[in-house]
């Protein structure tokens, strides 16, 4: 009877943190194509190819980590496992992962600034010489 406890727990955790994985990629990706635009100067193709790459980075070690952290650690069949404990485990199990999934947005937001500050520090400025060559 206890580890159907842990099964529905598990079953419980999955979809909440795979569904806040599916969302922060989506709303990171969305956002993140036009710093991706910028920094590769306009070629939009290469830009999006890059972002859905890195999307799908961001679900392979997001996942990861969450199916790491999954086990309920302290359950042995022998002794009886509360509800109240087992909400509480995972309480924190979901609660970390969302801390973490959080720290990994701002990581790649911090990515995505960073990248577009080196590509607009990486052009050179027009010339007069030069604009006058294109009027």
């Amino acid at each position: 009877m206890e580890s159907s406890k842990v099964v529905i727990a598990y079953f419980i955790y999955l979809p909440i943190v795979i569904g806040l994985t599916v969302f922060v990629s989506k709303k990171l990706f969305e956002s993140g194509k036009s710093f991706m635009i910028d920094i590769f100067k306009g070629q939009e193709n290469i830009a999006i190819a890059t972002n859905k790459l890195f999307e799908v980075g961001f679900y392979l070690i997001n996942i990861g980590c969450a199916l790491i952290i999954m086990k309920v650690y302290g359950y042995n069949s022998n002794y009886p496992i509360s509800n109240q404990s087992l909400i509480e485990v995972m309480g924190i199990k979901i609660g970390g992962f969302s801390v973490y999934l959080g720290i990994m947005l701002f990581l790649n937001l911090f990515f995505f600034l960073r990248g577009r500050k080196v590509a607009r520090s990486s052009q050179k400025p027009v010339t007069t010489e030069e604009f006058t060559k294109f009027n």
